[in-house]
């Protein structure tokens, strides 16, 4: 084993302790296994030095432990689909790949709530619960593929938070293993409970800074009946913005509003073989859910509303293959993107919903400033934008040039009373841009709340703070 042996930072006999708790078939410490641990989403890479496969949380325990003992890093990942670096390997140390913990343990029909463990991929979720008439809302985009524990660790969202929320309104308690090696619980399985401070809130989102999560317990929904979906074409994105004002304020809240400006519709429609209208400003995908009636009058609704608003075309799915049709567009514009630069810097902020038309135009002007190729798109109804700037990664002065156009877009979403992070996280990528919206005082606090989960600071090192 020492002479296939990545590095030498971790001892031979601390290899030898991880291989005695997770079984010598659940560790990798071959140069060529490790490179698979060593990236996510970002394509930036970072080498472990071994990667150990618990099976469960007594395993974890048992690693955090030995971590403490011996004073090396433990780095826990899910699927490696995280968009801000969020489980690299940074500084080196054990990746912890929870993908063995992959059992939905219990559905409670009765109370509408399941128990799943961290390396459930969230889609199997979704299926699993709705075979039983039942629904867990939180959707992010990566659903096929990421886990449930990775979606905690980053709060995730996903088109359907405009009506339903993100994965925090959806985490009830949890089972965690804190950097020691103790193994905690926090929250309840009933709809309240207000006992002591809200530890389950400020795990979840915490990018696996503070602890392992091991064990969760959600709330689920009672699956909707029926769903429709439309497309709405515009000459203008302030039209479209307006127009998801004019529907929000109309009552209606539909459980997905997704927009693409015209470089996305463009991408898509070069990338798959669709009737898209290239010379659109913007379009709009609707869809709402609900009872057979709801949704039928909900859709009537929609369309009176969105010709008034100044719709240039309103596309209706009749069926659930017209439905994946529509959608289609949306959900090629990451894949088409590569054909436009070999690499591409890939943020996402937040705004109040009638700034979007405002943080369009800024982009706009930037992109005529820049020269750069840069594409928005994303979750309208809540304000949701996602921004791509593709770029040569061999052109050093474009990557620079990159970089700045984020952190004018990065002020100006600020400016206009957003966020810098709505769903990614901040992880690596963000982190020199985070005391633009964190002020000191509260920068302190949350570094002192992360010394007292973690006094060695042995877990996930070099994340959210710099």
């Amino acid at each position: 084993m020492s002479s296939e042996l990545h590095k030498n930072l971790i001892s031979v006999d601390t290899f030898r302790s991880l291989i005695d708790i997770c079984g010598e078939e659940n560790c990798a410490f071959k140069k060529e296994d490790l490179v698979c641990y060593g990236y996510d989403a970002t394509k930036k890479h970072f080498m472990p030095d071994a990667v150990v496969f618990p099976k469960n949380s007594f395993d974890v325990a048992s690693v955090m432990r030995l971590a403490n003992e011996k004073k090396f890093f433990v780095i826990p990942r899910g699927a490696g689909s995280g968009m801000t670096g969020g489980s690299l390997p940074v500084c080196g140390g054990v990746v912890m790949a929870l993908t063995r913990l992959n059992r939905i343990i219990n559905i409670d029909t009765d109370n509408f709530t399941a128990e799943v463990e961290p390396g459930v991929v969230t889609g199997a979720l979704h299926e699993t619960v709705e075979k039983q008439g039942l629904f867990y809302p939180p959707d992010p985009a990566s659903s096929a593929f990421s886990t449930i524990g990775g979606n905690v660790a980053e709060c995730s969202g996903g088109p359907r938070a405009v009506k339903y929320g993100v994965t925090r309104d959806y985490i009830l308690g949890l089972e965690v293993v804190l950097p020691d090696g103790n193994i905690i619980h926090t929250g309840v399985k009933t709809a309240k409970g207000v006992v002591g401070y809200d530890l389950t809130r400020l795990i979840v989102g915490s990018e696996g800074t503070l602890g392992v999560v091991t064990r969760i317990i959600v709330k689920l929904l009672p699956l909707p009946a029926a769903q429709k979906t439309i497309m709405v074409i515009f000459n203008t994105m302030e039209k479209a913005a307006q127009t998801v004002s004019a529907i929000i304020k109309s009552g209606i809240i539909p459980r997905k509003i997704e927009y693409m400006d015209n470089a996305a519709i463009n991408c898509a429609a070069n990338f798959i073989n669709t009737d898209l209208d290239t010379k659109a400003g913007a379009l709009l995908l609707i869809e709402v859910d609900g009872s057979e009636y709801e949704t039928e009058q909900q859709i009537k609704q929609l369309n009176k509303l969105c010709l008034q608003t100044g719709a240039k075309e309103i596309k209706n799915a009749a069926t659930k293959a017209e439905e994946a049709d529509l959608w289609k567009a949306r959900n090629s514009i990451s894949p088409a993107l590569f054909k436009y630069g070999s690499f591409k810097i890939n943020e996402d902020i937040v705004v109040p919903r009638s700034k979007i038309p405002d943080m369009v135009s800024r982009i706009e002007a930037l992109k005529k400033e820049t020269n750069l190729m840069i594409i928005t798109f994303g979750h309208a109804g809540d304000g949701n934008i996602h921004i791509d700037i593709m770029l040569d990664k061999n052109n050093e002065k474009e990557i620079k040039k990159g970089k700045k156009a984020v952190e004018a877009i990065f002020d100006y979403a600020l400016e206009l009373g957003g966020t810098i992070s709505g769903e990614h996280g901040i992880g690596i990528t963000k982190s020199a841009y985070m005391p633009k919206e964190i002020k000191e005082v509260e920068l302190n606090l949350m570094k002192k709340i992360k010394n007292i989960f973690d006094p060695k600071g042995i877990l996930n090192p070099g994340k959210i703070f710099i």
